[in-house]
């Protein structure tokens, strides 16, 4: 499966989850431009949709067609775009803590609610954190953040045709558990699961519940 990072995250944010779920799978941790050890060019990305079409051909090049793609915060709503867009590339979901659907909140509320978030978080992920987001750069995070207001994913989801399974922190301060409800009800075949103490990087926080829950989900429709 394909781990599609958050919003200037990188693939070194993500080693716990990916070592619990490489327990039952053969993970990649992908890095968008402009994020981790993926080179970005100073105008791009611009908007949410340049990082989808640059996954879709990601995975073309890497023969990764059908595979399924675990997407956390802003990575959830790539996969979900591509999904809807590139219907032939996914053959399930994972969204864990999607952000930006059905609501868009502005970029100074983001960051009000991720500096609530950031002292639940793990101590151990904030160098790696800061070292991510120096990274992206500044400009970059927030062209995207910009972006999220106007980038309207959600007449999207009816069109997602794939299993997809919505991983909810219920200790999340970022998103909005009825968010992530209405998202289940949008997508026709969607289930959520919340974890009880999960922080919005619940990848990190608790990456053996993040795993059973996946593994277990990608058993199911597999059968």
């Amino acid at each position: 499966m394909v781990i599609v990072p958050g919003l200037g995250c990188a693939s070194w944010m993500y080693i716990r989850v990916s070592r619990e779920l490489s327990r039952g799978r053969t993970v990649y941790v992908y890095d968008p431009p402009g994020h981790g050890h993926s080179q970005g060019r100073p105008d791009f990305p611009r908007v949410i949709e340049d990082l989808t079409d640059h996954l879709a051909a990601w995975l073309d090049i890497r023969q990764l067609q059908g595979t399924p793609l675990f997407g956390h915060s802003l990575g959830a709503e790539v996969i979900f775009d591509l999904a809807a867009r590139y219907p032939h590339l996914a053959s399930a979901l994972v969204a864990c803590a999607p952000t930006g659907i059905p609501e868009n909140p502005s970029v100074t509320v983001q960051l009000l609610r991720l500096m609530r978030d950031l002292p639940r978080e793990r101590a151990g992920l904030m160098l790696p954190g800061i070292r991510a987001y120096m990274r992206s750069g500044v400009n970059l995070m927030y062209r995207l953040s910009q972006n999220q207001g106007r980038h309207d994913t959600g007449p999207l989801l009816p069109h997602i045709r794939v299993p997809t399974l919505l991983l909810n922190g219920l200790s999340d301060r970022v998103i909005q558990t009825w968010t992530v409800n209405a998202i289940c009800d949008a997508i026709p075949d969607a289930v959520v699961r919340e974890i009880r103490g999960g922080t919005h990087a619940l990848t990190d926080s608790h990456p053996r519940a993040v795993s059973r829950f996946t593994l277990d989900f990608l058993k199911e429709v597999e059968k």
